[in-house]
Parts: structure tokens; sequence; C-alpha cells
């Protein structure tokens, strides 16, 4: 039996030490901070597909990973006793006719790649829905592959089947480079990013300032909505996450008035939320790899040291099959990650999507 270090309790840590526990091994996972504390605690939850038109790699392997989410969250779920949050709910966006060509090769594209297993469509019925937004010709995009989940529930679902398979989740415990011993998985997000730019003498990628917001409107079995890079997700406790902001500058962590245009337009967009109340505010640095796919693999010079990160907005969406990859890694020696996804292409190796 192997003994894994993770550092990290995001959720590409608590995802890999998960898979590590389940699989019989021994895992331990540190954190600073607190359980979600970093880019995984925020509000939204959008388990969404990248389009299915121009298909690449990072596109295939999301996929997979959306498709197995449905087992992956259950399992968490029953070892854990808790609920992640999860379900496949789908996705509604309101689209124009001038848009239907576009989305009908869009369409195409999900048949051919998404092979039967989920389905994209246009409707001019208008769905029932209490966010449903309004559509300038009466046109909707549909697909029933997107799911939701509570970003910080799933965390705490996760870190408790750990425990619950004898692995350890220790909170207030700072880890620095050469101060841990074995085999150890850095997931520590953008602070983990920069450390390994540092190291390698190269940029690995940056952090990204995100803010979201979570409003009290009952909607649970709804759809989320996508309008414009504006996520607009009903959750199972009679909340919607909505968000989020992507900066590249910023001058600070915390959230400022960018959140309130993203709420503003969420009013907009359903009308049904204007009156909604805010129950919560929430900004964090998100990383992403210069590649804008996770990055996994060995860390370069440091026998038995590993790395997952750079997950950015489909860090919870690659969870199942992340993990996975950097599992069979550590504890098989077993390579099977995607060239586009490895460490050492990292600045390589850029795809698009």
């Amino acid at each position: 039996m192997a003994s894994v270090t993770v550092i990290g309790a995001g959720i590409a840590g608590l995802s890999a030490g998960w898979e590590i526990a389940r699989r019989g091994h021994s895992v331990r996972v540190i954190e600073a901070n607190g359980i979600a504390a970093g880019s995984s605690g925020g509000t939204v939850g959008a388990l969404a597909p990248h389009a299915p038109d121009s298909w690449n790699v990072k596109k295939q392997v999301q996929l997979d990973s959306l498709l197995d989410a449905p087992r992956f969250w259950q399992e968490v779920a029953e070892t854990s006793g808790r609920d992640p949050g999860y379900a496949q709910t789908g996705r509604i966006q309101a689209v124009s006719a001038a848009d239907l060509p576009k989305l009908r090769a869009r369409i195409e594209g999900a048949q051919r790649h998404w092979q039967g297993a989920a389905r994209m469509w246009l409707t001019q019925t208008r769905p029932e829905n209490a966010l449903i937004p309004d559509s300038p010709d009466s046109w909707w995009l549909l697909d029933d592959l997107t799911a939701r989940l509570s970003p910080r529930q799933a965390c705490e679902a996760l870190a408790a089947a750990i425990r619950t398979k004898s692995g350890d989740v220790t909170v207030g415990q700072r880890a620095e480079i050469g101060a841990v011993s074995g085999l150890v998985i850095w997931a520590n997000g953008a602070p983990g990013l920069a450390m390994l730019g540092d190291d390698l003498g190269r940029n690995a990628g940056q952090g990204v300032k995100g803010q979201s917001a979570l409003l009290d409107f009952s909607a649970p079995d709804a759809p989320q909505i996508y309008a414009d890079g504006l996520h607009i997700v009903p959750h199972a406790d009679g909340t919607v996450g909505i968000g989020s902001t992507s900066e590249n500058s910023f001058a600070h962590d915390a959230v400022d008035g960018l959140l309130d245009a993203v709420i503003a337009r969420a009013r907009i967009t359903c009308p049904t939320l204007a009156d909604a109340p805010i129950l919560s505010r929430w900004a964090g640095i998100r990383p992403r790899a210069r590649s804008r796919a996770p990055l996994i693999g060995a860390w370069p010079g440091r026998p038995g040291q590993f790395v997952v990160n750079g997950g950015f907005k489909i860090g919870f969406g690659m969870a199942p099959v992340t993990a996975r990859m950097i599992a069979d890694l550590v504890l098989d020696g077993r390579d099977t990650i995607p060239e586009a996804f490895r460490l050492q292409g990292s600045g390589d190796t850029p795809i698009s999507g």
C-alpha cells in the first residue's frame, strides 16, 4: 500500500485524495486555510461542456469526465453521507435567429462527438422553467449534459468520504517544498502555480480573479441558464448561484463593484430574480495554467513529487478524470495523461476552447 500526502483541500486535491483512498491506499490531505478556502469555495457550480464544434483533446477529456460525474458524485455521497449537490439538470440559452446556422453546426458537433450519451437541440417552444430568459426571436438552445453541484458542499463531502476511508484531512498546516517527504501531490491552486513556475524558471500559469454571488430563490429542479458568459445556476437547497467574473488584472482578492454588475445582469436576464435577496458574495483567485488545460504530472527534478493544478473554470467538471489520472501515475506508475495536459508541456502546447 502506498502512502500519499496531498497538499491542498480544494477540488483538485480532495478529488485526488478521494481517488487514492477509494483504491485502498493511505492518504493525508494537508490544507493551510480551510476546506474549499480558495478558488473552490465559490457559489456557481456549473459543470458545463465546452462547445462541441472545433473538437480537441481537452473537450474530449472534459466530456469523459462529465459522463463519469454521476457515478463519481454518487459514490462520494454514499460514502460520506453528505450531499454534494450534484444533479444533471441541463442548460438553457436564449438565442437569436441570426445565430441559427452556427448553432445547428454546434448541434451536429454534439451529435458526432457526444455519441448519443447526451444531446443538444433548438426549440421555439418556451421551456417550462421559473428562470427562463426571454428570447428576442423565440428560440432557445438546450442541452441535457450540463450539470450542477454546490462547490462547498462537494468539497466537504469529499473530505468526509476520505475520512470514512480512514484517510486524514488536516486543516491549518502549511507545507513548503522540500519539507514534505514521500509521495506528494501538490494541488494548491494559484499559489502552487506561482511556486511551480519559480522552481522551473518559467511561467506555469497565473491566478485569475473570480467573483460570484448566491441569491435566495428556490428553483431546485430547474436547468441552469447561460447568457453571454453569465452562469445562473439553481441549487438543490433553494438558492441560485450567479457568476462569475474573470479578471486577469486586479488590485486585491476581495469583492468589489464588478460583482454588482454581474448581479444586475442576472436580474435583467432572469426577471424572476429581480427581488431575490443576496445571501452571500464571494471572490477568489482561480488557477489558470498557461496551456488553459489542467496541469498533471511529475514535478521535474523532484522525485516522488507530483502536480495537479490549473483547473481554472473547469476544475469541478474535470475532477473525476484528473483524479483518476494522477492516481494512476502516483500509485501505479501508469501514465494516462494526454499530451496537452502534461506538466512538462505547460508552456509549449497551448490549446483552444
